[in-house]
């Protein structure tokens, strides 16, 4: 049986590497659905694996090149193409867009929950798919011995240039700004849940809906208890809900771990507001 907070408890003690991706991202969403099955997902995603593995197949079989880009076809055809996952590009800030359940009940939503399904289904064909942190869009990384492809898992497996990518980051950071190496690093299994549920807590935060938000905020709490941001997060979230004591107690805990003195300063400055008023 499915249980998200178990799923999750389980993920906050496991090593980043053994975190399920898929798994995690669903159980999430899970606790917004009560009553639903997850069973179908998983089915669905199962049935994605193995329609990859035999297109890939057909591509070897009709005589193409067992490397990167037969690996890719295989991905778009089956995940972009027959079943039609893409980006909303109507609704991009659409809550739903983070929620993997309705991901994959609409075949629709933010760039960092298609790369999980993208990665999920590589990663059970035994390819090598990295989600990568790219500012302002995630991005996914497919390697093959020393070849590497880099594509928009939102936009049709479109492929990225160095060039492509260059153009991006001076769109969102500045005509100044240029590619970084960390760039184009894989992007761990925890960091990569956490950007997902980033998007959920920042557009309630913006809609200020701050119940919702620490709701989400604890989730990701228990799947990442080691994570020292959160409790930031969690404190001034416990603040603008009227729950004083619990926002002393994490802000505390954070001004012991918080490595950044810009950080403790600011956590500072607000957690004596608290106090005061």
């Amino acid at each position: 049986m499915f249980d998200a907070q178990t799923i999750l408890k389980e993920c906050g003690g496991q090593e980043d590497s053994r975190i399920n991706l898929l798994a995690a991202s669903l159980a999430m969403a899970a606790e917004d659905h009560p009553g639903i099955s997850v069973d179908k997902y998983f089915n669905h995603a199962s049935k994605m694996v193995r329609d990859v593995c035999a297109r890939h197949a057909e591509f070897l079989a009709a005589g193409a090149k067992d490397d990167a880009g037969a690996q890719l076809a295989a991905l778009k055809d089956i995940i972009s193409v027959r079943e039609n996952y893409s980006g909303d590009a109507e609704h991009f800030n659409d809550l739903q867009n983070a929620d993997m359940m309705r991901v994959m009940d609409r075949r629709m939503g933010f760039p960092v929950a298609l790369a999980i399904i993208f990665m999920h289904v590589a990663g059970e064909n035994g390819w090598v798919l990295h989600g990568l942190n790219f500012p302002g869009h995630f991005l996914c990384r497919l390697d093959f011995g020393a070849e590497r492809l880099i594509f928009d898992p939102a936009n049709a497996c479109a492929l990225l240039s160095a060039h492509d990518l260059r153009d991006r980051v001076k769109h969102i950071k500045g005509k100044g700004a240029e590619l970084s190496a960390d760039y184009y690093k894989p992007c761990g299994n925890r960091e990569t849940i956490l950007r997902l549920q980033n998007n959920i807590k920042s557009r309630l935060i913006d809609d200020m809906d701050y119940a919702g938000a620490l709701k989400n905020v604890e989730k990701m709490r228990v799947f990442a208890p080691d994570d020292y941001r959160l409790l930031l997060d969690a404190g001034v979230l416990y603040a603008k809900t009227g729950e004083k004591p619990k926002a002393v107690d994490v802000l505390e805990k954070y001004l012991t771990l918080a490595p950044n003195p810009h950080d403790r300063r600011e956590a500072e400055k607000f957690l004596r507001d608290l106090l005061v008023h």
